[in-house]
């Protein structure tokens, strides 16, 4: 899948979604006729390769050098350019993508997000699994809405399609080194080119180092940095124009201290007592704020991850395409969590996950141009997850905790949980051209999925012997447990029904119905089920509905793409993560029916011959139309005879900003002695968003804006191109929070967004 722009063009120009297809156009009579105008986009939005202007489907699309311009290298750095999309981020475990506000389910081992991630065709079970430097990258595509009918499982709120740069058969390569304030330093290479005739090769590598930007005032170590790093290597068998085979496989793996938490909100004062503050204060923590935390253990994670796909693709008889992919991938992480205290209450607290995944897809495509074409598939996928929940409880737990005294000081807890997915579907959409300026698309999958998982949790370790109530809340805390054999099966069916109508050359009008399912999950922590019962860890299907229409425009003579689209989707049994506050532990949980309405706007503007301008925003209400046993914040929670549940109806739901708006430009030129200079910047804003499930008062993350600029010089040098550059990251040193946390005694803990940064690039091209 190429992204083609010119080399006139802005690399950090982006090119914007396109809207429902017509009959298929002759490409020569929408070719640009100067490099004043904006150029075709090549997507696979409906699994073939077409211009984007011919996908049904609202999207964003932004090519690998527009990410590298504005060194948008990170998964949670994606929402600095995309509208309607967040990414709520602690560390690659807790990590989760949502669009149009739905799908922030970080940290549930036992669910697949609403939002699925693709890396090359192929479906990635876990979002950590795309937390790695994203480099080499050719495009990504940000498809809004249920796209389950297509893709290889059912994602009831959007895709993110990602794409690296495949091999060559024209010898390339690329070296650049960066450094930057914090003790930035990035390195990274890549090479392709032919290895014979018909077998081509691409190898690309890189390493990243930062000290990180929040101080430990306990050790005056700096948290937050660490290393990454990755390699990956393809392979390209084409013997002639009737099939190609193209085998990929990766590596990376990180060693840092991301998931640093700051303490955002001591929580509620009530009755004059805040007892975040007087169980600290008991304990002999010192509490501090900002880019500061006072930890006494270590905070660390690591993630080992890689895999592998084959593609093969084969033009059969009458220019019918025939598509199989064979992947494998497999995902490790251990973390090291502090208490966030400086004192001992807790020596080391998470979750470890081991996660294997296998799947086989196979697609059979028609030609285009005919009256009506169609994709047909076949897709099955394995998952293996297993977790580990662990506490190390110190010398000062039941005084932190308000449990009796010997109920928790000094002992260990270790759980085990484990869920096997096996997920069969068959699927297909058509596109009947009615008229010369009318498309009607269907599509229909049927996703049949069983899952079979375990909880368990070993008797705890350690402490004093106890009795009476002290005895009993060890019990109910770290007691063993042994759930038995769970066991899902569900039947996920989603439909597509669209029309498209070609008003003229250059306008597309649409309006689409969809709707998508995806399977239960299962919690893989003990939670309340010694109480509840193990049937309480399972939850139900997530059901969604949506409803589009929408416009694109290429106006003056192709200088200017403008599209908006409106979009109505209501989701029954919304998956989401809440917190337990009696047993201090997150749980998954079916949060009711939720409404996402909204209206989405893309613009590129070819003003000049170096000047490309970038307007994209959206405006989502996002909200519980019924949540009536939801978890009550710290506010209600710790009142005396509090509720034990609170009725979230007609509240917004947590990490959907109402408002996104982001902006980019970039101006460059050339001299007469062959340079060419040029500067690029982005603004990236988003209004305020509820912080956590129980939308509390405490929680509310502020809206805060982003200013990125940079400048640089390209020249030539021998047989290639170099560039050097001088960037300034967060220009204005904004202080703001990618994700927020419940932490125990009603207090509220965020991760903050890197500061501002300077630095500087030297790149050549060859």
């Amino acid at each position: 899948m190429n992204l083609h722009y010119s080399r006139c063009l802005s690399a950090s120009a982006l090119s914007l979604f396109s809207l429902l297809p017509v009959t298929p156009v002759n490409a020569s009579e929408l070719a640009p006729s100067s490099d004043t105008q904006l150029q075709p986009v090549t997507v696979e939005a409906r699994r073939r390769s077409e211009d984007a202007q011919q996908v049904p489907t609202a999207m964003t699309v932004i090519e690998g050098q527009a990410l590298e311009a504005q060194r948008l290298y990170r998964l949670q750095d994606l929402q600095q350019a995309m509208p309607s999309l967040g990414v709520a981020f602690m560390n690659p475990r807790q990590a989760s993508l949502s669009i149009r506000g739905l799908g922030n389910n970080p940290a549930s081992d036992g669910l697949e997000g609403s939002a699925g991630i693709y890396l090359d065709n192929v479906y990635l079970g876990r979002p950590g699994m795309a937390v790695f430097d994203l480099l080499d990258i050719e495009q990504m595509e940000l498809l809004r809405g249920p796209q389950g009918t297509l893709f290889g499982k059912n994602t009831t709120a959007g895709v993110l399609n990602i794409t690296t740069r495949p091999p060559s058969f024209t010898a390339q390569g690329s070296v650049a080194s960066s450094l930057g304030e914090d003790g930035y330093v990035q390195n990274r290479a890549s090479f392709s080119g032919p290895l014979s005739d018909t077998l081509a090769g691409r190898i690309a590598a890189y390493r990243t180092h930062e000290n990180g930007y929040v101080e430990n005032q306990y050790n005056g170590n700096t948290l937050g940095g660490g290393m990454r790093q990755g390699v990956r290597g393809q392979l390209l068998f084409k013997p002639n124009e009737d099939f190609n085979l193209r085998w990929l496989a990766d590596y990376n793996e990180e060693d840092s201290s991301a998931g640093t938490r700051s303490l955002f909100s001591t929580g509620p004062t009530i009755n004059g007592v805040n007892r975040y503050e007087q169980r600290a204060a008991d304990v002999g923590a010192r509490l501090v704020t900002g880019r500061r935390v006072n930890l006494d253990a270590d905070q660390n994670v690591k993630v080992y991850q890689g895999g592998t796909s084959l593609e093969a693709n084969w033009t059969l008889p009458n220019d019918f395409t025939l598509t199989s992919i064979t992947a494998y991938r497999w995902w490790d992480f251990t973390p090291h969590n502090d208490d966030e205290l400086n004192v001992d209450v807790m020596q080391n607290v998470g979750q470890s996950a081991r996660d294997k995944q296998y799947s086989q897809e196979l697609r059979l495509a028609s030609p285009l141009g005919e009256h009506f074409d169609y994709v047909l598939g076949a897709y099955y996928f394995r998952q293996q997850m297993d977790n580990s929940v662990f506490t190390y409880y110190g010398p000062l737990a039941d005084t932190w905790n308000g449990t009796p005294q010997g109920a928790l000081n000094n002992v260990s807890s270790i759980g085990n949980g484990s869920v096997d997915t096996d997920s069969f579907a068959l699927f297909g959409q058509g596109t009947w051209h009615l008229t010369p300026k009318l498309d009607f698309s269907l599509g229909l999958r049927g996703t049949y999925e069983r899952k079979q998982a375990s909880v368990t949790r070993d008797a705890p370790i350690g402490g004093a012997t106890v009795s009476g109530s002290a005895a009993a809340v060890r019990a109910s805390r770290t007691g063993a447990y042994d759930s038995g054999d769970l066991s899902l099966y569900s039947f996920s069916p989603s439909l597509l029904a669209s029309l498209a109508w070609h008003i003229d050359e250059r306008t597309l009008g649409y309006a689409s119905l969809s709707h998508g399912e995806k399977s239960g999950g299962v919690n893989l922590s003990v939670a309340s089920a010694p109480v509840a019962g193990a049937d309480s860890l399972l939850i139900g299907s997530e059901r969604a509905n949506d409803a589009e229409i929408g416009v694109k425009t290429t106006l003056l003579d192709q200088r200017l793409l403008l599209n908006a689209n409106l979009f109505w989707t209501v989701v029954h049994g919304y998956q989401t993560n809440a917190y337990d506050d009696a047993n201090l532990t997150s749980y998954l949980t079916n949060a009711g029916t939720v409404r996402s309405r909204g209206l989405e706007l893309d613009s590129t503007f070819r003003a000049s011959r170096g000047l490309t301008l970038n307007l994209n925003g959206s405006w989502n209400d996002v909200r519980y139309l019924s949540y009536d046993d939801a978890p009550c914040p710290a506010e209600v929670a710790l009142r005396p005879g509090a509720p034990a549940s609170c009725d979230l109806s007609g509240h917004a739901v947590v990490g959907a900003s109402k408002w996104i708006a982001n902006a980019s430009a970039n101006y460059q030129w050339n001299l007469d002695n062959g340079l060419q200079p040029y500067l690029t910047g982005n603004y990236a804003w988003r209004s305020h968003a509820v912080g956590t499930v129980d939308d509390s008062r405490e929680a509310r993350v502020p809206g805060y804006g982003l200013v990125n600029v940079s400048a640089g010089l390209r020249g030539d040098w021998a047989t290639g191109g170099w560039d050097v550059s001088l960037w300034l990251k967060n220009a204005l040193d904004k202080t703001y929070y990618t994700t927020l946390w419940n932490s125990p005694n009603g207090a509220y803990t965020g991760v903050l967004g890197t500061p501002r940064t300077l630095g500087m690039t030297a790149r050549y091209d060859f």
